[in-house]
């Protein structure tokens, strides 16, 4: 007791930020312990509410909030950048096509296209929000927000997480067919990598270029050339790696357990070295998921199952280090301001942008109209939206035409108002569906599991 009164002696005063390494090192795992100990308790609490339960985790990240540790900038995009590195991987592992193949087409254009048509009206809805002096936000541009600002936060928001899906839908249970869950666990894999390379796409298309005299006709070749690149080089590395994966279990796997060395070896290998030769490391360690979930292996006790299964504790903790640093992180008074344009964007995500990006595909859905309302109400963020907002705080003063004095200003609010969508969104959706699934039930009749 005495010995953990000096450590606590040691602390800094109230308003000093010292650096992380000169902070005890037992008050560091001590922290750490208590923390994700608290989290797996607020967990299990939220799934009884009825919310998802990586909700509850933020939630507790935003009480504790602590401002003892000093993390920088670099030390956050650094986790980041790891953490959506695995979370691909695991998306990838995720990604059944055998599962779905009976409507697999519909399955990538609901994940492919949904994602940027939900980003192009969640962005023009954005525009108009931040332009309009009814939302009550000072942006620091009197009331304006640039397009580029407004689909660097829309593209944050493009993908459905998997870790709240499933959670919901474990709620839901046989109230919702067996071939929706199936659909929405597909998309939500398959649509993480969409969002990211939209998000890229809308970085170059607004950052690149700033500060030289390329016309804009050669500036969007140079564009389009180096994202061709990067996406191709990312698809043909992570099938490489993807074989490579295979033939590194056929050989030197000789019981399950090892299979976790073998995966987050493989993973990070193959994203740093397609990142150091140009390509997309995201879009490589996603194919290299995909195509490790759907070979067969020469044991028979190594399959896609056994892959999630080794994956799914490093996967779940990756979300969860994601919402609590979020949490841990952001000072709950800076989001007043970006509250009314952040309610404002949630209602045209859910109410709008999501519903429309999944009925423009109806026409080629094998599924009814009630069971497509039910797919178009299962759209929740997570983890890939809060993790990109990190990264959009750094790219926005970089955006071509900004003012240098409203920059910060205009970072930090996009960022908020990514976190007041996801917040709300996780939180209505996920109250919501169980009572739309009996509901629907109820007027129509059981719907088919087929």
């Amino acid at each position: 007791m005495l010995h953990l009164a000096e450590l606590l002696m040691t602390l800094p005063s109230q308003g000093e930020h010292p650096p992380l390494s000169e902070v005890p090192v037992e008050l560091q795992l001590l922290f750490i312990g208590a923390v994700y100990l608290g989290s797996l308790l607020i967990s299990r609490l939220s799934i009884q509410i009825g919310i998802p339960a990586i909700l509850g985790v933020l939630v507790l990240g935003l009480l504790i909030n602590i401002k003892v540790l000093n993390i920088t900038a670099d030390e956050v995009a650094n986790l980041q950048l790891f953490s959506l590195a695995l979370l691909l991987f695991y998306a990838g592992l995720k990604t059944d096509i055998q599962a779905i193949r009976n409507f697999l087409k519909y399955g990538l254009m609901l994940a492919i296209g949904g994602v940027l048509l939900s980003t192009l009206m969640l962005g023009l809805g954005l525009l108009w929000l931040g332009s309009h002096d009814a939302a009550g936000l000072d942006l620091g541009l009197a009331h304006t927000m640039p397009f580029g600002v407004a689909m660097l936060i829309a593209a944050c928001l493009g993908s459905t997480d998997t870790g709240p899906t499933v959670s919901v839908l474990r709620q839901v249970g046989r109230l919702m067919p067996q071939r929706v869950q199936l659909l929405l666990e597909f998309e939500s894999a398959v649509n993480d990598p969409s969002a990211l390379i939209t998000y890229q796409l809308c970085t170059v298309l607004f950052i690149a270029g700033v500060g030289t005299t390329t016309s804009a006709l050669e500036m969007t070749q140079t564009i389009l050339g180096g994202l061709i690149q990067q996406l191709a080089s990312g698809l043909l590395l992570g099938v490489g790696f993807g074989y490579l994966a295979r033939l590194v279990i056929n050989r030197m796997v000789t019981d399950k357990e090892q299979l976790l060395i073998v995966a987050m070896s493989i993973a990070f290998i193959d994203y740093g070295f397609t990142h150091l030769v140009g390509g997309s490391g995201f879009v490589a360690v996603y194919v290299t998921g995909v195509f490790m979930t759907n070979l067969h292996y020469c044991k028979a006790e190594v399959n896609h199952e056994a892959l999630q299964e080794v994956l799914a504790p490093f996967n779940t903790m990756t979300e969860i280090t994601i919402f609590l640093l979020f949490g841990l992180l952001l000072n709950p008074a800076d989001l007043l301001p970006s509250l009314p344009i952040g309610i404002g964007a949630a209602a045209m995500l859910m109410l709008v942008a999501r519903p429309l990006s999944v009925l423009c595909f109806q026409p080629f859905s094998p599924f009814s109209w009630r069971e497509s309302l039910l797919i178009s109400w299962c759209g929740m963020r997570g983890a890939v939206p809060l993790a990109l907002s990190f990264n959009v705080v750094q790219a926005i003063p970089n955006l071509r035409g900004l003012p240098a004095g409203a920059a910060t200003a205009l970072a930090h609010n996009a960022q908020s108002i990514v976190f007041i969508v996801v917040i709300l969104n996780l939180l209505v959706q996920g109250l919501s569906l169980p009572p739309l699934c009996r509901w629907l039930n109820g007027r129509a009749g059981p719907v088919s599991s087929s």
